[in-house]
């Protein structure tokens, strides 16, 4: 099991990964140390004969170890894991009544700019681009089946419907509101730890511009944001 492994152990992991050819405990030693981390070759080969044991890695002749497919998914899972915990953490450590109006502030501004960007999409919106945000919704289907991070998707396929309305100033109001305080991966960690169905509402919204809907659109829009906005008082509840 990916958790199973300490920091440094993942650290030598992601270095078997990251080398082009089979790395020995000596090279580990030295990449290491060039991170501020000191250990020992005997030591690099205890972890190196334990990450073999749990098939990460495994020996090429003599040359030294290669990182095995198991491998790579151990360190995509404990770098997801790491990433949950850390955003974990950010919200037990910041989370008060200011922070709770902040994330409502934020949803209130993209419900003003993004009704309005759905409806001038489903005016506006080109074969080509209704096409994009398929394909965002697609690719962000598949990181979620496997169990990745979706909040750059999200972000990419808002930001394809600012750019299909054709208003320059929506589209950069909602850059702006997406930089600054959207802050999706913690809107993520939210949704995940309310149990919330959230890319359907993404689909609706795309099927409401492919119909060039623009009142459907709106009305699409306004359910998904009200969504997040329920998402985050219900957290807000069940963290108090």
């Amino acid at each position: 099991m990916a958790n199973n492994m300490d920091q440094k152990e993942l650290m030598i992991l992601e270095f078997v990964s990251d080398s082009d050819k089979p790395i020995g405990s000596w090279a580990l030693v030295e990449r290491l140390e060039e991170r501020g981390v000191n250990a020992s070759s005997a030591t690099i080969g205890r972890i190196l004969n334990k990450l073999e044991r749990m098939g990460y890695v495994k020996k090429k002749q003599f040359k030294g170890r290669v990182i095995t497919d198991k491998g790579e998914e151990a360190i995509r899972i404990a770098n997801q894991m790491n990433k949950i915990d850390y955003h974990k953490k950010r919200l037990d450590e910041y989370i008060n009544t200011n922070v709770l109006e902040n994330f409502i502030m934020v949803l209130e501004a993209r419900l003003s700019i993004e009704k309005e960007t759905a409806r001038l999409a489903a005016r506006h919106a080109t074969p080509d681009e209704i096409e994009e945000m398929e394909r965002i919704l697609h690719s962000q289907e598949k990181k979620y089946s496997e169990q990745s991070s979706i909040a750059s998707s999200d972000i990419d396929f808002h930001r394809a419907i600012a750019r299909a309305s054709r208003n320059k100033v929506l589209e950069s109001l909602y850059n702006i509101v997406s930089y600054s305080g959207q802050q999706s991966e913690l809107f993520e960690y939210i949704r995940k730890k309310v149990n919330s169905p959230y890319m359907v509402s993404h689909w609706k919204i795309l099927d409401s511009i492919k119909s060039h809907n623009e009142e459907l659109a709106v009305e699409c829009m306004k359910e998904h944001i009200d969504s997040l906005m329920e998402d985050v008082k219900k957290y807000w509840e069940s963290y108090n």
